[in-house]
C-alpha cells in the first residue's frame, strides 16, 4: 500500500549521482548538502504546491553515529527556497536495523510503528513534502507518510535525490547498476 500521494526523484541511483550520495552520506562530506539540495529543486514539478517540508528523521543514536542527518541537511535549503517552514516534529520512535540487505517485507516489518508525529496540529490539513536521499523499495517513505497522514496531513509528496531501479535491486547485495538507459521522466508523480 502506498501512503504518499506522489513521489519524485532527481535521477537513477547509479553513476556519478550514486558516487555523490555515497560521498555525502558515508564519506561525511556535509558540504555537498547545498549542491545536492539544488538537484531536489530541479526534480520538484512546478505544479506541486507544499505548505511545509519534512526531513526523514533518524533515530538519535543513528544520527549520533553518523554525525548528521543527511535528509535534514538537504531539506533546510529546500524549505528556504520554497519559502515554507521546515517541520521537525516527525520522529523515529525506535532504533531499527539498517534497511540495506533487507527485502521489501523485512523492510516493512523493520519499520512498523517506528515513526511518530509530535504536535500533530502542525500538520493537520497541510500539504507536506517529505525529503530523503534515496528511494530504494519505498518502505521508509511509506512508513513515514503513514504516520504523517494519521496525524492529519492532507497530502504527502516524497522527494528524493535518487531512485533505485527495482529491476536492479537484490536484497542480498543491495542496489547495483543496470546497463539500461534511465527513464526520461524521473520526476513524474506516482499516483497513490
Amino acid at each position: 500500500m502506498v501512503n504518499f500521494d506522489a513521489c519524485y526523484s532527481f535521477g537513477s541511483f547509479d553513476g556519478p549521482l550514486q558516487k555523490l550520495i555515497h560521498l555525502y552520506k558515508y564519506g561525511k562530506i556535509e558540504s555537498l548538502a547545498r549542491p545536492l539540495s539544488r538537484l531536489l529543486v530541479q526534480a520538484l514539478p512546478a505544479c506541486e504546491t507544499v505548505d511545509m517540508v519534512v526531513a526523514m528523521p533518524m533515530h538519535w543514536r543513528k544520527q549520533w553515529e553518523r554525525g548528521f542527518n543527511q535528509a535534514a541537511l538537504l531539506a533546510e535549503p529546500l524549505a528556504r527556497r520554497l519559502r515554507v517552514p521546515l517541520a521537525g516534529n516527525l520522529r523515529r520512535t525506535r532504533y531499527t536495523k539498517s534497511q540495506a540487505g533487507l527485502d521489501e517485507s523485512e523492510r516493512k516489518a523493520n519499520l512498523k510503528d517506528s515513526f511518530l508525529v509530535r504536535r500533530p496540529a502542525m500538520v493537520v490539513g497541510k500539504r507536506l513534502l517529505l525529503i530523503d536521499d534515496v528511494f530504494t523499495t519505498g518502505a521508509t517513505l511509506r512508513a513515514a507518510s503513514e504516520a504523517l497522514k494519521k496525524a492529519g496531513a492532507a497530502r504527502v509528496a516524497a522527494l528524493t535525490l535518487a531512485r533505485v531501479d527495482r529491476r536492479s535491486f537484490s536484497p542480498s547485495i543491495g542496489p547495483r547498476k543496470v546497463d539500461t538507459v534511465p527513464a526520461a521522466k524521473e520526476t513524474e508523480g506516482v499516483p497513490a
